[in-house]
């Protein structure tokens, strides 16, 4: 028996990296998983991986998925989105919104439509997602929302900086800082309804083919973490009772390690001092 028996999973981002994992994840676990993202097939994108890859991965253990393909940077296909995932597999019971937009480039160059753009798929996505989901889960009595964070979430505080930025905080460091202030406002308003919404960040940043495209880490780098740590929690956070994970804003380690899950847990936890919207 799996923790998500004959739930409707819909995870956004899943053509590769921490969304394939965490969408395999919660397939071993019974899910029925939607699985979304811009790459339907290998080779449509510049980077390795495709909703075909994963929910092949997920069918050969004996699992089902389906593939959705939807650009989450156009509002009208968000609702869509929902719709063909209900359309499926019937109302949703977990959505997981990790899908994320992000352009390596200094605030002074950023084009405004790529700006635009990010905010659309890493904040108002998972709104209007949250916005489409929510009704037949509050009818219910029962669900769960898992936002995928970063610690970019957490600001540099105040000067001297020493060193080069880093290209591309600016905008990727707001709209995940904006997403876990959402989450915290949506689960004040949905808990009562037994609907937990959460976020997680890994605590030390994954090995993805993008980060690794554009040098975040080295694949191997001993200071990264697997994409199965992020799915671990993730499963987690959608299954146990709303009142123990209601809220939570918390990063992958610190919450394996408080459910005995993983020993010695290393990089960010949520209880480090730092600027802004970064001590939870």
């Amino acid at each position: 028996m799996g923790l998500l028996d004959g739930k409707t999973v819909l995870v956004t981002g899943a053509s590769r990296g921490i969304g394939q994992a965490i969408a395999e994840r919660l397939g071993a676990e019974g899910g029925r998983v939607a699985c979304a993202a811009r790459t339907l097939s290998e080779g449509d994108h510049m980077l390795e991986g495709s909703l075909e890859r994963t929910v092949g991965n997920i069918r050969e253990v004996g699992g089902e998925a389906t593939g959705l393909a939807a650009n989450l940077s156009e509002p009208e296909e968000c609702a869509g989105l929902v719709e063909r995932a209900v359309e499926a597999y019937g109302p949703i019971d977990v959505l997981v919104n990790n899908a994320v937009l992000t352009y390596f480039t200094q605030l002074v160059d950023y084009p405004p439509h790529r700006w635009m753009r990010a905010f659309q798929v890493n904040v108002h996505a998972p709104f209007m997602l949250c916005q489409a989901v929510l009704p037949s889960m509050i009818e219910r009595g029962g669900g769960a929302i898992v936002n995928i964070s970063s610690a970019s979430a957490i600001g540099p505080g105040r000067g001297p900086y020493p060193g080069p930025p880093p290209k591309g905080r600016v905008e990727y460091g707001s709209t995940k800082a904006a997403l876990e202030r959402f989450t915290q406002g949506l689960a004040e308003e949905v808990t009562r309804f037994g609907v937990a919404v959460s976020a997680v960040s890994p605590s030390l940043p994954v090995a993805t083919p993008g980060t690794v495209l554009h040098n975040v880490i080295a694949e191997g780098d001993p200071d990264s973490e697997p994409g199965s740590l992020m799915a671990e929690a993730v499963v987690l956070l959608a299954t146990e009772p709303v009142e123990r994970v209601a809220g939570r804003v918390c990063y992958s380690q610190q919450l394996l390690a408080e459910y005995g899950r993983i020993e010695n847990p290393r990089g960010h936890m949520a209880d480090e001092p730092g600027s802004g919207y970064a001590q939870i």
